[in-house]
């Protein structure tokens, strides 16, 4: 008989999260899709046919206490937000810096098959963009990572799809990379704005079965 695997997903609720948990319920590979969130999952918005989602909410400011939930076969991060949401450099750094670096500690304390999260499209430690520069970091942190062998990151441009909130900034970003998509060839193609179900299913992919 094949093997069932155990899926842990942190930030089920966002524009990828949402895309790859439903992915993960209609793939048959998976047995349970456990789900660490901050607020109790809105299980109308998932596809759950097979009653795999097991939803946990936790504070995520204490992390390192739910350490046993990290005894998975596999992990997906897709936590983030955003300098307009946080308001402060120092809290938008607590969640796409300091929640993920924690993720990837407790799955590497459970020895996770793997451990996949989204990056950015031109992350760098030394960018100038304090966003570009914090997704670097993060990336360095991660990889460099002894014994946490199969990490792998995400780094999707633009996003598409329908947020709960409006980012007027990234609204208009997406349509002027939308206009412009069918003359990025080449080394622009990576420009070009992608689905969030495209970034889940690469997700899915980077996985270690």
């Amino acid at each position: 008989m094949d093997k069932k695997y155990h899926a842990l997903v942190l930030g089920a609720t966002g524009l990828v999260g949402k895309a790859l948990v439903n992915k993960l319920c209609q793939d048959p590979r998976y047995a349970r899709v456990t789900c660490l969130v901050r607020a109790p999952l809105p299980m109308s918005a998932y596809f759950d046919e097979h009653s795999k989602i097991e939803p946990l909410v936790i504070n995520f400011d204490e992390l390192q206490d739910y350490q046993g939930y990290f005894n998975v076969d596999h992990v997906y991060c897709c936590l983030g937000t955003t300098l307009k949401k946080a308001k402060t450099k120092s809290a938008f750094r607590k969640v796409d810096f300091e929640y993920v670096h924690v993720a990837a500690q407790l799955s590497r304390a459970q020895r996770v098959k793997s451990f996949v999260w989204i990056s950015s499209l031109g992350a760098n430690a030394k960018s100038r963009h304090f966003y570009l520069r914090v997704k670097g970091e993060l990336e360095n942190a991660i990889l460099s990572m002894p014994q946490l062998p199969n990490a792998a990151a995400v780094r999707p441009p633009l996003l598409l799809g329908e947020r709960p909130e409006q980012r007027t900034a990234e609204s208009l970003g997406i349509k002027l990379f939308s206009a412009v998509s069918p003359i990025l060839l080449g080394s622009l193609a990576k420009y070009k704005p992608v689905s969030a179900h495209d970034v889940s299913y690469q997700m899915i992919n980077l996985q270690v079965f």
